[in-house]
C-alpha cells in the first residue's frame, strides 16, 4: 500500500496524469521547428493530458522571449515535424504565459494526436506565420 501511495505522490509532483484513462503529452517550442525556421530566441513548453474516457484535452503552454505579445496560438495538424497544416484547436483566450486550458476532441483529432502529428505554434506580429512551434509527443 505503502509503495502504491509512492507512485502516485510520485506521479503527481512529476506532472503527469494521475488518472488510468490519461495519456500525457509534451513539446519543447523553439523557433528552428518552425517550418521554414525563424531565429526567434524565444522558447516554450508544452504539457498537457488527454482523457480517453471524455476526449478532453488540457494542456498548459509557457514560453518567453517572444519578440512581442503573442497574437495567436494554434494547435495544427496532421503533420510530421517538418510539415504544415491546418488549424484544429484556435486558443483565443489569454495569450499570456502560462495559458491553461481544454478542449473536446474528435475522433479524427484524438488519431492525429496519438499518431504524433500534432504541432502547436505561437504567432506574433513579427512572426504572422509562426515564431516557435513544437511537436506533440507522448
Amino acid at each position: 500500500m505503502l509503495r502504491l501511495i509512492a507512485l502516485v505522490v510520485a506521479a503527481a509532483l512529476s506532472g503527469a496524469p494521475t488518472e488510468p484513462n490519461a495519456v500525457a503529452f509534451h513539446a519543447t517550442l523553439s523557433g528552428a521547428a518552425e517550418v521554414p525556421p525563424t531565429d526567434s530566441k524565444a522558447t516554450g513548453t508544452l504539457k498537457a493530458s488527454f482523457y480517453t474516457s471524455s476526449f478532453n484535452l488540457e494542456y498548459e503552454l509557457r514560453f518567453d522571449g517572444l519578440t512581442g505579445p503573442a497574437t495567436m496560438v494554434h494547435f495544427h495538424g496532421p503533420a510530421a515535424p517538418d510539415g504544415v497544416s491546418g488549424v484544429e484547436i484556435d486558443v483565443t483566450k489569454g495569450l499570456q504565459s502560462p495559458l491553461k486550458g481544454d478542449v473536446k476532441l474528435s475522433d479524427e483529432q484524438v488519431n492525429q494526436l496519438m499518431t504524433g502529428k500534432w504541432y502547436v505554434n505561437i504567432h506574433t506580429a513579427a512572426n504572422p506565420e509562426g515564431e516557435i512551434r513544437g511537436q506533440l509527443t507522448q
